[in-house]
């Protein structure tokens, strides 16, 4: 399964929901104190995301401003600058944009036909090629995976916002609502129409800075079948820290496990050997929970920090089986489980052979077997 960045949207908006309105002059939303926080967000990061369209419309610069924080990125051995980021289908782009000719690297994602046209009206940047058509996914798997992209800071503009919320590729949303109204139906707006993950985001955090608010939100809402959503992330590291509250044992894995409804509500959680039970298996925990028959369940997720066991000699009844017996069609999981114990055991494949979508995410194994440490390999 392939590995993502930290996806973090950035957007500021008038009250009615409009990011610009239709003068020739960028309409500036932001306090003062604002861009000072945003510029400390994109000091944090290893790359920032903008689209041709905002290029276009604002010649962004899209720098570190601060001298100090510039110099602490170099103290810490990264580049000055993080890697700026464009996506182009076209490949219609202004060599002359100050995009270009400020700050570190960049790079361009585009189609075939768009790098064929940079080919011959070339920018001073990377130009990598996705396919007939733009891929998200294979944008984000080749900035973590080719370029070591940890997190990336997506600034606009809506659409592509507005794509990456829609298939549930965003970790994160900072929103900074402005004290202004905009009210012209041209305006371009932060998001558009379409089919969203349900449920509701959860706020982490609300923040007065000046005359403006800050609103960050994560969402919650599992993935749909085998594609992973960057909820599916969280849920998953969640589960790996209930693995960590595990009393150790020299006879059982340490694992974390919870239930998680479609639209995002957190169902159950449980962990190995909860509450003295020497015996009690994390999913087994956590669905002893759930009354029995909660229409919930037919579209929920578990998630686990080591797949479902098949075979257990303390019980008659093993993860998978009780998964399946309570109708859970979806499992997310971080670590296969190893022969320590049960030669052969492959939860993944029993729960696949009966129609259960199992999505393995090996980016999170290693904190899956931290509460292992203990144990033989």
């Amino acid at each position: 399964m392939p590995s993502y960045p930290y996806v973090l949207l950035s957007a500021a908006v008038s009250l009615d929901g409009y990011l610009d309105d239709t003068t020739p002059e960028r309409l500036l939303l932001s306090s003062p104190a604002d861009f000072d926080r945003v510029d400390e967000v994109r000091a944090s990061v290893d790359a920032i995301l903008i689209g041709a369209g905002t290029i276009r419309a604002d010649n962004p610069r899209l720098l570190v401003n601060s001298a100090e924080r510039r110099a602490a990125r170099v103290a810490s051995g990264r580049p000055e600058y993080p890697l700026k980021v464009t996506v182009s289908a076209s490949g219609e782009l202004d060599p002359t944009a100050n995009f270009w000719h400020t700050g570190g690297e960049k790079i361009v994602y585009t189609t075939e036909k768009g790098a064929e046209r940079l080919r011959r009206e070339p920018v001073a940047a990377d130009v990598v090629a996705l396919g007939t058509e733009l891929d998200w996914r294979g944008l984000l798997r080749h900035l973590r995976e080719v370029r070591g992209v940890e997190r990336l800071m997506v600034e606009g503009g809506g659409t592509i916002h507005t794509q990456l919320l829609q298939q549930g590729l965003a970790d994160e949303l900072q929103l900074v609502l402005a004290p202004l109204f905009v009210g012209d139906p041209d305006a371009p707006r932060l998001f558009g129409p379409g089919g969203y993950q349900g449920g509701r985001l959860r706020l982490l955090e609300t923040r007065r800075i000046e005359d403006v608010v800050l609103m960050r939100y994560e969402p919650t809402a599992p993935g749909a079948g085998d594609l992973p959503a960057a909820a599916d992330r969280h849920w998953l590291a969640l589960a790996c820290e209930l693995a960590a509250q595990c009393p150790p044992s020299q006879t059982a894995f340490s694992v974390g496990a919870v239930v998680v409804a479609a639209d995002g509500t957190e169902l159950a959680r449980g962990y190995s050997r909860e509450d003295g039970d020497p015996a009690v298996h994390a999913e087994e925990a956590a669905l002893a929970k759930i009354a029995p028959g909660d229409p919930r369940l037919a579209s929920a997720t578990v998630y686990s920090s080591l797949e479902p066991c098949t075979r257990r000699a303390s019980r008659p009844v093993p993860c998978a089986r009780l998964i399946l017996e309570a109708g859970v069609r979806r499992v997310v999981t971080a670590w296969r489980e190893p022969d320590t114990f049960v030669a052969g055991a492959d939860g993944s494949g029993m729960l696949a052979g009966e129609g259960v979508q199992v999505v393995v995410l090996p980016e999170y194994e290693d904190r899956a077997k931290a509460p292992n440490g203990h144990l033989p390999d």
